[in-house]
């Protein structure tokens, strides 16, 4: 006999039956969806309906990289003909234009939860044990049958120096009122890349210094070294040094390095790195212990050691992207409170770092993939875009196929220029379903694109030498 959720919870009495703590996309998505089997869902937001991607991320980063990319538009226009006077930027308007757009989509998703029955409470909550939550500032109780617990990470000034406190994150970014003159960024993962690039696009003096000798670390090898060759370039690229110290001077802030150099900028972007957003939320009370990074510990199906409750998305330090915690979302409420168990493949990841020039990757590297496939061939095209030859830009496109050779099975895909994260999300459909290179090989070429490379390439690169991976 198939027992009941009342009888599997004993006779207690529920308010209601999913507790959500968390309005970003991982517990917004989880909430309507379980809604929409007819679960009592109640949500706490203690800031803004939309978590980081929506607030103070993906999106409005995303419309800044579009601002950026406008100066190498202007450019080249003369190439093909067009007469464009002295563009001229205004960082009000920007600013002005995308938070109007913030707000926007913050009210589609507080709209979209109450069409679909969901309560939201703008509290914080906290866990007082496996089946309650307290909210912080009415100190309501309420009993929940089961609790997802969805609060997303921080931004870190790491590691601690003197003067952090005259650096900023990811978050303060976007509350500058005006545009800095000149700027430095520190760090080398996507958040640093992105926003140095948008910084110089938009003509700010831009230093990006990263301790590591390439940026990107976990990316393919050559796509990295590619990044780098095309940021030195376009800013102050400074590798393999790290920031002592910082200090007023002069009305302006003055960075000393590490090998005793000063640089003296308007402002400093520390973006090496982001933390579970689990400080003050009661895990103790439910027997939560956080693994080594401070993240919460759960299984393939998001449950965590305490029964009734769950975690999604940059909480549990898994793999901390939007359209992760998306998935991790709705497969907890299909699994819960639809009767549809799966979850979320995490090895198979299509992402897009929105640098100028943009990346696109899908699978393994070349250095993973050698490690974990055994024989691998790689197939690979550096060429110049055709807009590039009336327009007289320095560019070149960079894409790697990585194939495995007994089974010839691709295993990786790696695109690095113009429209790189529009490409990726339509090769990733077909690695996803294990496209083997001769797929790829008997798929007709949409000429003239940079995207017909990758169904062209016929004969693999000479082997090179593995690259370290650093």
């Amino acid at each position: 006999m198939t027992e009941t959720r009342d009888q599997a919870f004993g006779e207690q009495e529920f308010d209601v039956d999913l507790f959500v703590i968390g309005g970003g996309s991982g517990g917004v998505r989880a909430a309507r969806i379980a809604a929409g089997y007819g679960a009592r869902v109640q949500l706490a937001e203690e800031y803004r309906v939309g978590g980081t991607c929506v607030i103070r991320g993906c999106v409005p980063k995303k419309l800044m990289v579009y601002a950026g990319r406008f100066a190498d538009e202007f450019e080249d226009a003369a190439g093909f003909g067009w007469e464009v006077g002295t563009p001229r930027f205004d960082w009000a308007t920007l600013k002005a234009r995308r938070d109007a757009e913030v707000t926007r989509l913050e009210g589609i998703y507080a709209t979209n939860l109450m069409r679909a029955g969901v309560e939201v409470v703008a509290d914080r909550a906290v866990i007082e044990d496996p089946h309650t939550v307290r909210l912080v500032r009415s100190g309501t109780l309420v009993r929940a049958r089961h609790i997802l617990i969805a609060v997303g990470a921080h931004p870190v000034k790491e590691p601690l120096i003197p003067g952090a406190e005259l650096a900023i994150t990811s978050n303060e970014v976007f509350e500058l009122e005006t545009q800095p003159e000149r700027i430095l960024v520190v760090g080398g993962g996507y958040i640093a890349v992105e926003f140095a690039g948008v910084f110089a696009g938009l003509g700010t003096r831009t230093t990006l210094l990263h301790r590591g000798d390439r940026l990107l670390r976990g990316f393919d090898g050559e796509i990295r070294q590619a990044l780098g060759e095309a940021y030195a370039k376009r800013m102050d690229l400074r590798l393999n040094t790290t920031v002592h110290r910082l200090d007023r001077r002069d009305g302006a802030i003055c960075a000393t390095l590490n090998d005793g150099s000063e640089i003296l900028v308007d402002q400093v972007l520390v973006a090496t790195g982001r933390r579970p957003n689990v400080a003050g939320l009661g895990l103790e009370k439910a027997g939560i212990t956080l693994d080594s990074v401070g993240a919460i510990p759960v299984d393939r199906f998001s449950q965590t050691v305490a029964p009734s409750i769950y975690a999604v998305g940059d909480v549990t330090n898994r793999a901390a992207l939007t359209p992760i915690a998306i998935r991790e979302g709705h497969a907890f409420a299909d699994t819960v409170f639809g009767g549809k168990p799966w979850a979320v493949d995490h090895d198979l990841i299509p992402t897009a770092v929105f640098s100028t020039p943009e990346i696109g990757v899908v699978g393994h590297g070349e250095e993973v993939a050698r490690r974990l496939c055994g024989e691998i061939d790689v197939y690979e095209a550096r060429f110049r875009p055709m807009k590039a030859t009336l327009s007289g830009r320095d560019e070149r496109i960079l894409m790697k196929v990585i194939v495995e050779r007994a089974t010839d099975k691709v295993v990786g895909v790696h695109v690095l220029g113009h429209d790189a994260g529009e490409i990726i999300q339509a090769v990733g459909i077909a690695v996803t379903m294990g496209a083997k290179k001769a797929d790829f090989d008997r798929t007709i070429a949409v000429h003239p694109t940079a995207g017909e490379e990758l169904v062209t390439m016929r004969t693999p690169s000479v082997v090179k030498q593995p690259v370290a991976v650093g």
